[in-house]
């Protein structure tokens, strides 16, 4: 085998354990991107009932669960819960949902595809990124290179806040996420903690919230 060859060899097994590493820190944390739209005043005695945004959801066991996590989040504001929506101050209507499967492509240079050269008689590569994923990152193929697909997921939650009394909006939020999974019981409770997060955000803001699994460390902005 020639001295190329060997260092080609390497490059490619660099680039394929980067490729790894960027799949398994996306196994590792749930990243997710909160808009957040708020005139949400001081706790002061308010209380609030959860309700869905679509009514036939009404008193399932699925929204069920998530109103109760809602509702705890809540609570962990300083707000109390209401015995009836007659008796609630706000009202905090939740909505979830994911939408269809989606093609994600990840690219590994070949030996000798697009992006390797020689000068003075060793190889060099041009340094161009070999992975994507995350949120609107550009991705450029090259020539020869060996292509994969997976496939992914968009999950949203949607949390409105109304004052009851005039229907007054106090708080607008979507948190979404994209998983390998199009289950909502492993997403969405992640994403309702991403919502609560530094709760109830600077209005106008979207920022990137990482939630890592269960039993770690807290959630934190950024990526």
């Amino acid at each position: 085998m020639g001295v190329a060859m060997r260092i080609n060899k390497v490059v490619t097994a660099v680039l394929l354990g980067i490729s790894a590493l960027s799949l398994s820190a996306c196994a590792t944390g749930l990243r997710t991107q909160v808009s957040r739209y708020q005139a949400m005043p001081a706790p002061q005695g308010q209380s609030f009932v959860v309700v869905p945004h679509n009514p036939s959801d009404m008193g399932g066991l699925e929204f069920s669960r998530y109103a109760e996590i809602v509702a705890q989040r809540m609570e962990a504001q300083g707000f109390a819960r209401a015995p009836s929506i007659n008796q609630a101050t706000m009202v905090v209507q939740v909505g979830y949902g994911v939408g269809d499967p989606q093609t994600e492509i990840v690219t590994y240079p070949s030996h000798y595809g697009y992006g390797y050269g020689f000068g003075g008689g060793y190889p060099f590569y041009y340094g161009r990124r070999s992975y994507y994923w995350g949120w609107a990152d550009p991705f450029w193929g090259g020539y020869d290179d060996n292509i994969r697909t997976y496939t992914y997921y968009v999950t949203e939650l949607d949390v409105d806040i109304r004052r009851k009394v005039d229907n007054a909006s106090l708080f607008e939020g979507r948190a979404k996420a994209r998983s390998r999974t199009d289950e909502l019981a492993r997403t969405v409770p992640s994403l309702v903690e991403a919502m609560f997060t530094g709760f109830p955000g600077n209005s106008g803001e979207t920022i990137k919230i990482t939630i890592p699994p269960e039993g770690k460390q807290q959630a934190k902005a950024g990526y």
